[in-house]
């Protein structure tokens, strides 16, 4: 079943307004493009993904896309993401795909596991697999087949809203709730737990290489 990866990405400078209380414009902007470098590197070495499309105005996003061998998709105007989603979406099924994952580019802490646990549950052609946030009111990850199955309602509250919308469709409902994938980074405290946990990965790994040494003595 032919699977395309769809990353819909606001210009780098002009995304996450809400962490300028910490973040300078150019912090910002740099965390901006090292998640979506981290989310494209991740999707390139998953079997399961035959595309990966990035939609954004910003020609820097595009650009590091291409050096992903991303297609591109050079977003026009103010549509709105659900718009924008939806354009995607007729250009991925002109290419002829049977199911997309729309994944943003602000999941830090995105792993290959994550993605592929979603693209194995994939099972039936009338289905969609949603990833809630933590908080269980955004929608972080939605894989459906077939790609126009329904109409996209992304914003507070869309993880409801698209679940209801795949129950009118009759379409089979597999929920998968993630710890690492349930953070995105929009606010000052998304960020700061993501420092948090940064920081604690990186404990574990100092005292695994410490151990890994005496056990080697």
């Amino acid at each position: 079943m032919s699977l395309w990866v769809i990353i819909p990405v606001k210009p780098l400078r002009r995304s996450k307004s809400r962490l300028s209380t910490i973040l300078t414009e150019d912090e910002r902007a740099l965390l901006n493009f090292k998640m979506l470098e981290n989310t494209l590197g991740l999707l390139k070495d998953i079997p399961g993904v035959n595309e990966i499309l990035v939609i954004s105005k910003d020609p820097g996003v595009l650009a590091l896309a291409r050096t992903f061998n991303a297609k591109t998709l050079q977003e026009d105007g103010e549509p709105g993401l659900n718009i924008t989603l939806k354009r995607a979406i007729y250009v991925a099924m002109a290419y002829a795909a049977q199911s997309v994952l729309i994944l943003p580019a602000d999941l830090p802490l995105l792993t290959k596991e994550e993605i592929n646990t979603v693209i194995g549950k994939l099972i039936s052609p009338s289905m969609m697999i949603i990833s809630p946030d933590r908080h269980m009111n955004g929608t972080n990850m939605l894989l459906i087949s077939p790609p126009d199955l329904i109409e996209f309602s992304y914003g507070p509250g869309s993880f409801e809203r698209h679940v209801r919308l795949a129950q009118i469709k009759n379409a089979k409902i597999e929920v998968c709730q993630f710890s690492a994938t349930g953070l995105d980074i929009d606010l000052p405290e998304d960020f700061e737990l993501f420092q948090k946990l940064q920081a604690f990965q990186s404990d574990i790994n100092i005292n695994y290489k410490l151990q890994e040494g005496v056990n080697d003595v």
